[in-house]
């Protein structure tokens, strides 16, 4: 029995990425650290709206500043006055589900132990976390949180007891956590970054004059008018210290790195760069690869704001379709705080209206990224057609999600995804569509064409490089892979 999707949850209506994390070492007497580290996250607000957090290290001590909220929510000028002056700061931005919403998971999670203190700030997943925690409890450790630092944080304070190093200790760890983190670290002396072997989350190092920067997107480096050097390696450690840059590689070897395909068509900035693609010039080719595997004749090509304009744009370049304005996103709606039984569906239509005046007796083409549930394609779709759209045609920048993910991004199951459910022309007819159309798998992997990294695509396909936590793949996963 297909399950009826009755509520508008932009959230849940849309893939959301874990986090987003930056680190500095400064070498500059006029840098402000603590300035340049807030305006880093908001550089990364796209990657996690729940929480923010700055942790600044002077001579060794530590002070921290996190709360929930964004970023301009939690650092206001009276907070960040109460940070100081220091030489080396890590930053995050945190997206988690409403679950596990908890202040005590926020990041940087400052850890003092026997050999000093650290300040970790981690994007990713660990995938045998259960294993590691359960292993660490029974050796007494007592945690405050369910959060992948935590885990992190402690299996380098318990390699750091037998190793002469903290290098040698993250270097440890790396071998002994699986999945994906990018993670950077404020040490009481260095800045370290390191990178699950397999890549799947971006960590990208750079210079602000002759400080260095360690952050999830480029865009962060750009924006401060830094210089990008090169991302950091799956499996390599960094580290930044008064004799400046060092570069270590885990022992660990992955057979096949698997940067997340999805960080190009959602997640990331369209001015960063990963893997050695632009974001946006990779969003611009998946709009052409999808007309010419969905050729539509129409008047008009729109986007979905934000995240399906560009491939719009590449959409109506390819098919000489006029590209223009459908919808209006109010941008200074913020997060909704209103009551009543309706608040959800009111959220969306008021951070969403069509444009009647360009859009009343045409074809539109819409272009969006992804569906989850549908509500919110359902809901769009309605949306052109009480604006006079004579047709509307539904397309999406990505394959269908039918697999969970289990390095990063928020698809923890298959409840909440209507492509496991329903077929694409099920779909259409759920939503109202005259017709909708997905990009390939293969399509997919052309958009980021000359990479220098290899790709995951597992919540499209059900195959994963990297190994998956023991008893969760079952077989309605496989067989509805094999359909497909």
């Amino acid at each position: 029995m297909i399950r009826n999707f009755v509520d508008i949850d932009p959230k849940l209506d849309k893939i959301n990425d874990e986090c987003g994390v930056f680190g500095i070492y400064k070498n500059d007497e006029d840098i402000d650290i603590v300035a340049v580290t807030h305006d880093a996250l908001f550089g990364l607000q796209h990657r996690g709206q729940q929480s923010a957090g700055i942790t600044v290290n002077v001579d060794g001590e530590f002070s921290t500043v996190k709360e929930l909220g964004m970023v301009s929510e939690v650092f206001t000028p009276n907070v960040l006055k109460k940070l100081p002056d220091g030489q080396i700061a890590v930053g995050h931005v945190r997206y988690t589900s409403n679950e596990s919403l908890d202040r005590a998971s926020n990041q940087p999670l400052v850890l003092r132990y026997n050999q000093g203190a650290l300040a970790i700030a981690s994007n990713g997943s660990i995938t045998n976390y259960p294993e590691i925690r359960q292993d660490l409890e029974r050796g007494g450790a007592i945690f405050q949180s369910n959060s992948n630092a935590e885990i992190m944080a402690y299996v380098i304070a318990t390699e750091r007891c037998s190793t002469d190093n903290l290098e040698d200790a993250v270097l440890a760890a790396m071998d002994k956590l699986k999945g994906a983190y990018s993670t950077v670290i404020c040490a009481p002396t260095r800045l370290i970054g390191f990178r699950d072997m397999y890549g799947f989350r971006p960590l990208s190092i750079g210079k602000l004059k002759n400080s260095y920067i360690i952050t999830s997107e480029t865009c962060v480096i750009d924006s401060m008018g830094g210089e990008y050097i090169r991302d950091v390696k799956p499996g390599e450690m960094v580290v930044i210290d008064k004799d400046g840059f060092h570069s270590y590689m885990s022992k660990r070897k992955a057979s096949q790195t698997s940067l997340c395909l999805f960080e190009y068509v959602y997640v990331a900035r369209p001015d960063s760069e990963i893997g050695g693609i632009s974001v946006y010039n990779a969003r611009f080719k998946a709009g052409e690869l999808l007309y010419s595997e969905y050729p539509i004749e129409a008047d008009m090509v729109c986007g979905v704001p934000d995240s399906g304009l560009i491939a719009a744009e590449g959409y109506a370049k390819a098919s000489g379709i006029p590209y223009g304005m459908g919808f209006v996103k109010n941008k200074y709606i913020g997060r909704f705080v209103g009551t009543g039984n309706g608040k959800k569906a009111r959220l969306l239509k008021t951070r969403l209206t069509a444009l009647k005046s360009n859009v009343k007796g045409k074809r539109v083409v819409i272009i969006d990224d992804s569906i989850v549930r549908g509500e919110t394609s359902k809901h769009i779709v309605q949306l052109m057609r009480d604006a006079g759209a004579s047709e509307v045609h539904m397309l999406i920048s990505s394959p269908p999600f039918i697999c969970p993910c289990y390095f990063g991004i928020d698809i923890r199951d298959t409840d909440n995804l209507i492509a496991n459910k329903m077929t694409a022309d099920e779909i259409c007819r759920y939503i109202g569509a005259d017709s909708l159309g997905y990009l390939s798998l293969q399509g997919l992997h052309k958009i980021a064409d000359g990479a220098d990294i290899d790709f995951c695509d597992g919540c499209f396909s059900g195959n994963y490089n990297a190994e998956i936590p023991r008893t969760i793949f079952v077989d309605k996963y496989a067989k509805k892979i094999n359909r497909e």
